[in-house]
């Protein structure tokens, strides 16, 4: 077991990488709170571990009470949201009861952002089940849910006591959602770590395969990434923005897609266009984005709009991009590459550019 610490003051936590299941009752009796626990979950990620994570809470004398959300981004929503803050009325949880987020990104955001609403903030504790949510949507304290006009518009920055991580989780998830968590692991090659990006190239079948060792070190190198960048910028002043390469276009193609392609696989499309922004506007040179999309193909990831069936007009991406969260004065941040391990952020960005690159 590796942890990696994420350094906040008296807001600060542990991330615990290869913890098994049966571990996370006696984490959790260290943080001294509520017996009562609602443990949030899917009824497939319940069905695998339900009995697991139950039975470690109740050998540590923790009363516990499954609240089931279906599988999907299309709840994440205030519907949802609402659906589990009835549950804790109903069973009269308090401001000490903690939440835990069994699964993947949804159960993580959706989970963090009851939690930091229930009686205006209660614990909760991530136990991500995915790749995608072990890099990167556990990790940083981003809670939320999504609006039919953007991705994650309603939130709050609201950090977990604990971050729990058992790698053997992986061997139950399907191959698609495996590839779409390592858009993300991609991502922290791109943005700070050339030697990962490296690894990432050298690795591809071992990873694939979930051998230990190479799987185990991207996923801590990934969350020791993040811990840093959430270290020095914790509600996104600055620094923070570069975790959003790929996302300004990705979140527009999974908007428009109606969720039906993986976060993952959005941001895999979305990074490649920034790529290709970035070269187009003199910040890189053409063996950047080269390098970027081989990548991406080779971990079986999309790499352009045409698997957006229909595909939406330039006009609608632009509109979507729009409504974005990290705009300020109608202007969208844009994450661009400078080479393998750089970026910038900027909102100078060639309008005219993105539509070409749209266009093909």
């Amino acid at each position: 077991m590796h942890a990696v610490k994420v350094e906040l003051g008296e807001r600060s936590y542990e991330i615990l990488i290869g913890a098994g299941l049966e571990k996370l009752g006696e984490e959790m009796g260290k943080l001294r709170v509520g017996a009562k626990v609602a443990v949030v979950s899917n009824p497939t990620v319940l069905r695998l571990y339900g009995k697991t994570v139950f039975a470690s809470l109740k050998a540590a004398g923790f009363t516990c009470m499954p609240v089931e959300v279906p599988d999907g981004e299309q709840y994440k929503t205030l519907d949802w949201a609402n659906a589990i803050f009835t549950a804790l009325l109903i069973n009269t949880f308090d401001r000490r009861s903690p939440l835990v987020a069994l699964g993947g990104g949804v159960i993580g955001d959706l989970t963090g952002f009851a939690a930091a609403s229930y009686m205006r903030g209660v614990p909760f504790v991530q136990v991500p089940t995915t790749l995608l949510a072990m890099v990167d949507s556990s990790v940083g304290g981003k809670t939320g849910v999504n609006h039919p006009m953007g991705k994650n518009m309603i939130g709050a920055f609201y950090q977990p006591r604990l971050v729990l991580m058992d790698l053997d989780a992986l061997k139950t998830l399907p191959k698609e959602e495996l590839l779409s968590g390592m858009a993300e692991v991609i991502k922290y090659g791109v943005i700070w770590d050339r030697e990962l990006f490296d690894f990432l190239e050298k690795n591809r079948e071992k990873i694939l395969n979930l051998e230990e060792g190479p799987l185990g070190h991207i996923i801590r190198r990934s969350c020791e990434i993040k811990a840093d960048v959430v270290n020095k910028d914790e509600r996104e002043g600055g620094l923070r923005a570069i975790l959003n390469f790929g996302h300004t276009v990705g979140h527009a193609v999974e908007t428009l897609s109606d969720y039906r392609i993986r976060h993952g696989e959005a941001v895999a499309i979305g990074m490649v266009y920034a790529a290709k922004l970035a070269h187009r506007a003199g910040l890189c040179d053409a063996r950047v984005p080269e390098r970027i999309e081989n990548l991406i193909s080779a971990y079986g990831l999309p790499a352009s709009l045409s698997v957006m069936k229909p595909r939406p007009t330039v006009a609608q991406f632009m509109d979507t991009i729009q409504v974005d969260k990290k705009a300020e004065a109608g202007k969208v941040r844009f994450v661009l590459p400078t080479k393998i391990g750089g970026v910038v952020i900027t909102r100078e960005w060639g309008e005219r550019q993105l539509q070409e690159l749209l266009a093909e």
